[in-house]
């Protein structure tokens, strides 16, 4: 994982179901739209030092979709969203239960320090 951050900057796309499914059909291979893709920075040759950690594209009409039949506040929906899509940046992933159950301890302890009631 990556090593602890002191600056960081990401960007933040939001888009509808169709470019949503789109991107994860060209980058993953998948159907249909889901909730967030991270794009991890790759820097140029030679680049040593940025503070540019990638880009999140968050698809909108799932996230509240998502909120709505899990009961869960929209607000901290987005919030799980974007701490989850973070923690990918960084190099985090979920592909087996022991990255699985450390990613969603991270994630629960991030989002209970931002006032949010963990997801799992």
């Amino acid at each position: 994982m990556a090593g602890r951050r002191t600056n960081a900057q990401l960007s933040i796309r939001l888009v509808d179901g169709p470019e949503g499914a789109y991107l994860n059909r060209r980058f993953r291979g998948g159907s249909g739209a889901t909730n967030v893709l991270s794009f991890p920075y790759e820097p140029l040759p030679g680049v040593t030092d940025c503070d540019l950690i990638g880009d999140l594209v968050i698809c909108a009409p799932l996230v509240v979709r998502e909120a709505r039949e899990q009961g869960a506040p929209l607000a901290a929906h987005w919030a799980h969203l974007v701490v989850h899509g973070v923690l990918h940046l960084l190099g985090y992933d979920h592909s087996d239960t022991i990255e699985a159950t450390e990613m969603e301890g991270l994630e629960r302890h991030i989002l209970l320090g931002l006032g949010f009631p963990a997801s799992y």
